[in-house]
């Protein structure tokens, strides 16, 4: 089984692109749910993050409060260190385990869906890498909207990632976010094509 990577900035569109692939029969794998997945109430992971960043980051339930964590680690590279040194293992072999039941099944291909793929260096095991991209603009408009935040708040989010720029720099393929939501949905179809041809799978099997 070939896993190809998506990924793209702060509301650049990524979610709506992954989703089109699950339309269309992609098996996708994403690295947010897998992150909290591994620190879900009882868990080890969650023990861990408690350990490191003190327990008032837990909620009543022992969920993890997660705007607490990044109040915390926001700016502090220390301790998103420590952090990602907890997580991204665990995260890694929870990625590794769901691979391998989609391998079982005999899926030819899957998505990785991760947004800090490029910064993590993981673009080339995850090749052929997307990247979706849209202006500066449109991403702070839509983080604005769909987190109810200001407009500087989203401007930091997007300066602590790396550069969209580079991360499109880094792609195999662009998929170019400054339309509809039904541009957006064909330019997805076209990038999963394009996938499925430079691995060798019939693009057939994942029917628009």
């Amino acid at each position: 089984m070939h896993v190809f990577g998506l990924t793209g900035g702060i509301a650049s569109g990524k979610s709506a692109v992954a989703a089109r692939l699950r339309e269309r029969g992609v098996p996708v794998i994403d690295a947010d749910v897998l992150a909290r997945e591994v620190v879900s109430p009882g868990s080890e992971g969650v023990a861990a993050v408690a350990a490191e960043l003190g327990a008032d980051v837990l909620a009543a339930d022992g969920s993890l409060d997660r705007k607490k964590v990044a109040a915390l680690v926001f700016g502090d590279e220390a301790k998103l260190g420590r952090l990602n040194a907890i997580l991204h293992p665990r995260i890694a072999a929870l990625s590794a385990r769901r691979t391998a039941e989609l391998a079982g099944r005999g899926e030819p291909l899957a998505c990785y869906e991760a947004a800090l793929l490029v910064e993590n260096g993981l673009a080339d095991a995850f090749r052929p890498l997307v990247v979706v991209a849209a202006p500066e603009a449109a991403q702070i408009a839509r983080a604005s909207a769909r987190d109810a935040t200001d407009e500087a708040s989203v401007r930091a989010r997007i300066a602590a990632q790396l550069p969209l720029a580079e991360k499109v720099r880094a792609a195999d393929v662009v998929v170019h976010n400054d339309g509809s939501l039904e541009d957006l949905r064909a330019r997805a179809d076209d990038a999963l094509d394009a996938v499925c041809r430079r691995v060798g799978v019939d693009p057939a099997r994942y029917p628009r």
